[in-house]
């Protein structure tokens, strides 16, 4: 049939029995008391059905499209979130009779089963001694979600039971993991984020465990670039772990002198006391491994004493590279902690000052560190008789990189008018946040050459997010200052943008002015 417009509709057909029809026929029926039923029924006349046409457009509609969500109390929270919030707590039933028309889409009814009991054929008992909980599950959910689970259920040597201990997972990481079953979310948070990857490598939910990765990389910072490389190779992990080699190289000092340095395994601490590109002074390295050997006397129930913390270090005390010191921190340091021999610390005083060098079984050779690159914004510099002057003002840039990368320090101009000295306060701002800071003093010999200020441990930029470099220089009134500035500089492989910045006071901005090097390792 067509309908005004001149479209095509289908038509549904329904069968109405008409309610006068109904009471006749009974009335019929009961005058004919002393027949047979299968006689009366024959005699009857034919019952007188109303026919109703409904008229729908032959595109078909999905359930949520049908029945609209109506809006909840809070507009930032469904109804379904606030019940599995409900269950994350504890198990409930839905006491409704009527909970499927509830919601309209199969997700959100099939996510109501999320750590309910209803319905359950399965309950876990996770966690260790001392520390169980008891969750409740659906093993067709639990089965199209993951492999194992398919295995364990419904494969060839699946055993019927009713309860499954799991004391290696944590229940907070298995309540994430069966979140994301049964409700298709994925709700990490950080003091359980590694429980939950080793749950999703477990029962093999390999999206779950991907966001978890993701949300590692994006929370990698030098206080656990350390735990995160042990558990990424424990995981196999290799883009993780790659990342927290980054890290690590970068800002070495930091993640050495870190508590969770001190958590790491012996493998680990051997691969990072191996490191080529490790960028930390040496006395750094031999202070963060004995801190980790006393931790270890105390996981292995051993008294904490210089001989057991040799003990625990083993061979690894030799990739200490002990000769590349400073000779003030091997005689203040290293040759005073009573860890090596008296006939080693004799062998490495020699090593210092004797032209025949004795053979040592510590690596003798430095660690080449990681080269910084020098991002260098202006196309030219000048001076002028009345610029670039220094009052307290701030000098101030704002940047963007494409890479994570870690700012190391600013190349700075000096003196137009012959040798001079400046001191120099370098901060690093994001969004009013001070990340880093340093004060420190440069010689400029009178060229236009730029000097680097650093500061005391690089600062880790995330990409794209504006940060403000800033200085606030004292000395020579005159300098070299910047012409022609780049909004956009590629350097390497990281690309870094420029913008000004409203903390500027002196002048300088993308087109001119100081600050024309940021120093960084990518």
């Amino acid at each position: 049939m067509v309908d005004d417009k001149g479209k095509n509709m289908k038509c549904l057909t329904f069968f109405l029995m008409l309610p006068e029809t109904v009471k006749n026929r009974s009335k019929k029926s009961s005058k004919k008391g002393n027949s047979s039923s299968s006689s009366s029924s024959s005699k009857l006349p034919p019952v007188c059905y109303e026919i109703i046409t409904l008229k729908t457009k032959k595109k078909k509609k999905m359930a949520a499209d049908i029945f609209p969500r109506k809006k909840p109390a809070n507009p930032n929270t469904t109804a379904v979130q606030q019940y599995h919030q409900q269950n994350l707590n504890n198990n409930n039933t839905i006491p409704a009779p009527n909970w499927q028309g509830l919601y309209p889409t199969i997700r959100e009814r099939n996510a109501v089963m999320f750590n309910n009991d209803l319905m359950a054929d399965v309950h876990f008992v996770v966690g260790p001694p001392g520390g169980t909980q008891r969750l409740p599950g659906h093993k067709y959910v639990l089965a199209v979600g993951s492999s194992v689970f398919h295995a364990m259920f419904y494969g060839e040597l699946a055993e019927d039971k009713d309860e499954i201990r799991i004391p290696d997972v944590e229940p907070a990481a298995f309540l994430a993991m069966l979140k994301y079953i049964y409700c298709d979310e994925i709700d990490l948070a950080a003091d359980t984020v590694l429980a939950t990857l080793y749950a999703a490598k477990k029962y093999i939910v390999p999206h779950l465990a991907r966001a978890c990765v993701n949300f590692l990389e994006t929370s990698l910072s030098a206080k656990n670039a350390c735990v995160l490389l042990s558990q990424s190779c424990l995981f196999e992990e290799p883009d993780l772990t790659q990342r927290c080699w980054e890290v690590i190289d970068a800002q070495a000092e930091l993640a050495l002198k870190s508590e969770g340095f001190c958590d790491i395994d012996f493998q680990t601490l051997e691969s990072i006391l191996r490191r080529e590109t490790l960028n930390a002074k040496e006395i750094v390295v031999f202070e963060a491994a004995l801190n980790w050997a006393e931790v270890e006397c105390q996981r292995q129930d051993l008294p904490v004493s210089i001989e057991n913390k040799r003990k625990v270090l083993g061979k690894a005390l030799y990739l200490i590279r002990i000769p590349t010191m400073a000779l003030d921190d091997f005689a203040n340091g290293a040759a005073q902690s009573g860890v090596l021999t008296l006939n080693e610390t004799n062998d490495i005083f020699l090593w210092y000052t004797a032209a025949k060098k004795p053979e040592l079984e510590f690596v003798s050779n430095a660690r080449k560190g990681l080269v910084p690159q020098r991002c260098h914004r202006f196309q030219s510099c000048a001076y002028r008789s009345n610029q670039w002057r220094y009052r307290g003002r701030c000098d101030s840039i704002q940047f963007a990189v494409d890479k994570r990368v870690f700012i190391a320090g600013f190349g700075l101009y000096g003196s137009s008018c012959g040798s001079a000295e400046y001191s120099a306060k370098i901060e690093l701002k994001r969004q009013g946040v001070i990340l880093g800071q340093n004060l420190s003093k440069y010689f400029s010999d009178g060229s236009s050459n730029t000097f680097p200020v650093w500061f005391e441990y690089p600062v880790q930029i995330e990409p794209d997010t504006f940060y403000t470099a800033s200085v606030i220089l004292d000395g020579n009134e005159l300098s070299y200052f910047g012409q022609e500035g780049m909004t956009e500089v590629q350097c390497g492989k990281v690309t870094v943008q420029f913008q000004c910045s409203s903390d500027s006071t002196n002048g300088t901005g993308v087109q001119g002015g100081q600050i024309p090097e940021l120093i960084f390792y990518a």
